[in-house]
């Protein structure tokens, strides 16, 4: 299924994309998009039962904002440098674990909302990255097997960092990813029965219309499963809680000087097949 949210920033409805693009109203069968829902697998089958039987209601698209497509997200877990090719042009050595880093949850938008550039920015980045959503209590997992089968679902996660922020002013990294609107999200939440391998996804980024990150989840260091088994040796996992799994080669970080880092008035569109399109206008925050 394609589960997403629509309606006004924190008033937003849950809704359905069907199989053939029409957009349904779930706001009568569940009452949000979150990780009771998803924890929820009796619940599931009825969405899973009423979208078969085009029993929902059509709601009408036009002028209707998509927010993320999911509700009280409890934390986003970040993985850094989990992509060969993005090591290499970043010159950093690939790690022998995974580098694990924390985003606020206040910093997730929706897919098309305007993005911030945070005052005395200097070296805002774009990062495309595949999100994966928790749908089951995960702790101690023993296997990369038990970390995928803990997964409920996908989604496209734009993780905007400013560079200076995150690596020259001392500190750890959160000063430069956790900016307000840095964690654009959706459209939609794609149920993890419809994304045969998160290994095989493309993922594909443009600034202004030219093409700038085109990678594939086959280039990640720590391929999905094993990211969910690491971190919940370190942290319990939640229903509801999000998984930003690292990003290809093609920042503006990994660039020749002088690099083309972001400014307002630029707009970024990024995609993952299957999991939906993002476009993102920036502005003065």
């Amino acid at each position: 299924m394609k589960l997403l949210r629509v309606g006004t920033a924190g008033a937003e409805r849950p809704a359905l994309l069907d199989a053939g693009g029409t957009l349904r109203d779930l706001s009568g069968l569940v009452p949000d998009i979150d990780g009771t829902l998803l924890a929820d697998e009796a619940a599931l089958d009825r969405v899973r039962a009423a979208a078969a039987a085009g029993e929902l209601p059509v709601l009408d698209a036009t002028g209707l904002r998509i927010g993320p497509p999911l509700g009280r997200i409890g934390k986003i877990v970040c993985i850094g440098l989990n992509y060969h090719d993005h090591a290499r042009e970043t010159g950093a050595e690939p790690p022998t674990e995974p580098v694990v880093f924390l985003k606020a949850p206040d910093t997730v938008v929706g897919p098309n909302d305007t993005v911030l550039v945070p005052r005395r920015s200097v070296s805002t980045d774009w990062e495309v990255e595949l999100a994966v959503v928790v749908g089951r209590t995960a702790r101690y997992l023993d296997s990369a097997e038990e970390g995928l089968a803990h997964v409920a679902g996908y989604a496209v996660a734009h993780d905007v960092s400013e560079r200076e922020f995150q690596i020259e002013r001392g500190g750890t990294w959160d000063k430069g990813k956790n900016c307000e609107t840095f964690n654009p999200l959706g459209p939609w939440l794609v149920t993890a029965d419809e994304v045969a391998d998160p290994q095989d996804l493309r993922l594909r980024l443009w600034v202004n219309g030219e093409l700038k990150q085109d990678g594939t989840t086959a280039e990640q260091i720590f391929p999905v499963g094993e990211v969910v088994r690491y971190v919940s040796q370190f942290m319990t996992l939640y229903p509801g809680d999000v998984i930003n799994t690292g990003t290809p080669a093609g920042v503006a970080m990994g660039r020749p000087e002088p690099r083309p880092y972001l400014r307002v008035g630029d707009v970024v569109e990024l995609e993952i097949p299957g999991l939906g399109r993002q476009r993102q206008e920036l502005k003065d925050a």
